[in-house]
């Protein structure tokens, strides 16, 4: 899916989140989801990967350590904090730490 949620409003937008969690957590299907959000694509990713512009899209940071989803989920949920950092510094805009 190619940025979904990106024409709603914030609320709307995270109820989504939470409810495209819950659809995937039910089917077990394999979802790509592509999005600018790096606090939304480490949300709802067991897998991220940034990709760099142009036609073949290589990748600069790619992360396969799965975020442990348990239900309920908390929208609040620091364990996701470091991926994003790191996410954030292959891209210039941090430390990593």
């Amino acid at each position: 899916m190619d940025e979904p949620f990106g024409a709603l409003d914030a609320l709307t937008r995270e109820q989504m989140n939470m409810e495209m969690l819950r659809i995937w957590r039910e089917s077990g299907k394999t979802i790509i989801f592509v999005t600018h959000s790096i606090q939304e694509a480490v949300f709802l990713g067991s897998h991220c990967a940034v990709l760099t512009a142009g036609r073949r899209g290589w990748p600069i940071f790619s992360d396969r350590s799965a975020v442990p989803r348990a239900l309920p989920i908390k929208t609040t949920a620091t364990s996701s904090a470091p991926i994003a950092r790191r996410i954030y510094a292959s891209l210039g805009l941090g430390t990593g730490s």
